[in-house]
């Protein structure tokens, strides 16, 4: 039964078509022993995942026609939609897993993202449960399908960075995606290239990852109660970038209390236990934005190996200057780093170095504007960073325009 009552699907008007038949020979079968995919994982109980078999149909509808990916929280599969003949992207939630947040967070968006805005949002488009072996249930969502990573996709890159007019166009493009999301009073709280998508603008490739299953199945492990697949990679995709992974997002207040994003991206606000707002994914940005130029991330953030608060604020200090007076009053934690003055009385010595320093591919005019880009989100204040609507339209995302607009008028003088 679904758990999604105000389906983003569209009507459907087709009788519907028959399930594909799966060829059970001509793949290679790994040994019993050879731990893949899923069963890789540290904390791995193959009880907690449904055993999902290629060929399967899911809410009378969704045939699984490939596996695109596995994880803690998940499998990840393409199917066809028998209903409409479109393919979807399903994910099979592992035990214990709640999905309520993403499908409220999914039905909120729905009704308050603008039309043309929410195909640069990956919402929940229809859920439900299913029953798996010893009458365990496990919840199935279904998305649109969307290509690879932006992480997956700088690693195929010769020197593993983004081009400086691909930076340009992917990040003026999710800062509008964002725009929606914080005027809809959501933030998502976990940007990073791992949760930024290609978009699918051609779907032949789609069907092509279904015929491949067909005349050249994917290796898999065949165990008495299930089979592990191994993934297909998706290929490289042209369309706009996506923002997915709405789990550990929040709505429905302007400011929030508790741990969230990633280690290493955590906004100084976070990791000091202040009230934060939706200038989190500000600080987000720029982290995503410095992996994706430079190959290696702004802040190290560690100590012997494991992630350090301290670290983590003494390079905060070197690249943005002591935190002011107003930033230390909203919490107690900030008496164990600094005085009263703001003075670093940390055991860590502050780092040498600058954002000038440290940034080492861009030269002239773009070296200057990418530095006044990063220093406008990273500051220790948050209502001093811009909006995403405001960092939309800054110089360094702005630039090839403005170009554009330089030589058309030139064009018209000369």
């Amino acid at each position: 039964m679904s758990r999604f009552p105000f389906s983003l699907m569209r009507t459907v008007t087709s009788q519907g078509l028959p399930p594909r038949q799966f060829p059970t020979s001509g793949y290679v079968a790994l040994g019993p022993l050879d731990k893949i995919e899923e069963e890789t994982l540290p904390l791995y109980k193959p009880e907690n995942y449904y055993p999902v078999f290629i060929g399967e149909v899911f809410g009378s509808r969704y045939q699984v026609v490939s596996k695109l990916g596995y994880g803690t929280s998940s499998t990840v599969w393409l199917c066809r939609d028998l209903r409409e003949g479109n393919h979807y992207t399903l994910k099979m939630c592992a035990k214990g897993e709640s999905s309520d947040r993403e499908i409220a967070i999914s039905k909120h968006l729905k009704h308050s993202v603008i039309e043309g805005r929410k195909r640069m949002l990956r919402m929940v488009l229809d859920s439900f449960d299913v029953v798996g072996p010893e009458g365990r249930s496990f919840v199935c969502l279904v998305y649109q399908p969307l290509g690879m990573s932006f992480t997956e996709f700088q690693e195929l890159l010769p020197d593993q960075r983004f081009s400086k007019d691909l930076i340009q166009r992917s990040t003026q493009l999710i800062l509008i995606a964002l725009s929606s999301m914080h005027e809809s009073g959501v933030v998502h709280t976990d940007i990073s290239p791992n949760n930024i998508l290609q978009g699918v603008k051609d779907s032949s490739i789609l069907s092509k990852i279904e015929e491949d299953e067909i005349k050249r199945p994917i290796a898999r492990k065949i165990l008495s109660d299930r089979s592990i697949y191994y993934s297909r990679p998706m290929p490289l995709c042209s369309g706009l970038p996506v923002v997915s992974d709405l789990g550990e997002a929040r709505f429905g207040k302007e400011k929030y209390y508790g741990d969230i994003m990633p280690g290493i991206y955590r906004a100084p606000e976070v990791i000091l236990g202040m009230e934060w707002d939706y200038k989190v994914d500000i600080w987000s940005i720029g982290n995503m934005v410095w992996d994706l130029a430079e190959d290696h991330h702004l802040f190290f953030a560690k100590e012997n190996g494991t992630l350090s608060d301290e670290q983590h604020l003494a390079e905060m200090v070197s690249l943005m200057g002591p935190p002011p007076p107003e930033f230390l009053m909203r919490s107690k934690r900030c008496e164990r780093f600094w005085d009263a003055e703001g003075n670093w009385k940390g055991s860590i010595c502050i780092p040498e170095q600058t954002f000038g320093l440290r940034e080492l591919h861009f030269s002239g005019e773009d070296k200057v504007l990418f530095l006044n880009f990063l220093r406008r989100i990273f500051r220790w204040l948050p209502e001093e960073r811009p909006t995403a609507e405001e960092l939309a339209y800054d110089d360094l995302l702005m630039q090839p325009i403005m170009v554009k607009e330089i030589n058309k008028l030139g064009a018209q003088i000369g």
